[in-house]
């Protein structure tokens, strides 16, 4: 799978942080993910991450999530794409100065990965954008240092 800019989208899970920011176009994005102890089971290689996301318009001009892409790595290679409408059942429309919270999930048979993305994002005149989400981990607190 390659992105927009026709660069794989390969990112060391060693590497990236639990957080990230990223703005495109007026639109910042920031994202804390955590582990969940309580809802994972290393036993049956299930492990579940939250992630929280906030999107706040810094820009002049309403703007509109109609659309995400998300690509998912495991510390094994393996991608996942995920395209959907909106989030958590949702499509909120930021006016310059809003901002929209929502908390996510992933789960990973591996226990660290990362996350990266996009939102489609529209204005009120119909042009549109696709915000990026930048990459960050996963990371189960028992995995350091292990990759496979």
């Amino acid at each position: 799978m390659r992105g927009a800019s026709g660069k794989s989208p390969d990112v060391d899970p060693t590497v990236a942080e639990p957080t990230s920011s990223a703005k495109t176009e007026g639109i910042h994005v920031r994202v804390a993910s955590q582990y969940l102890s309580d809802q994972s089971s290393p036993r049956d290689r299930r492990y579940v991450f939250a992630y929280t996301i906030t999107i706040v318009n810094e820009g002049g001009s309403t703007a509109q999530l109609r659309t995400r892409h998300w690509v998912i790595t495991d510390a094994r290679g393996k991608v996942e794409e995920v395209r959907g409408d909106g989030v958590v059942g949702e499509q909120p429309r930021l006016m310059p100065g809003q901002s929209f919270q929502y908390t996510s999930g992933c789960v990973l048979t591996t226990t660290v990965g990362t996350m990266q993305g996009s939102y489609r994002m529209w204005r009120d005149d119909g042009s549109y954008f696709d915000a990026t989400i930048a990459p960050f981990s996963l990371v189960a607190p028992t995995s350091a240092g292990e990759l496979n």
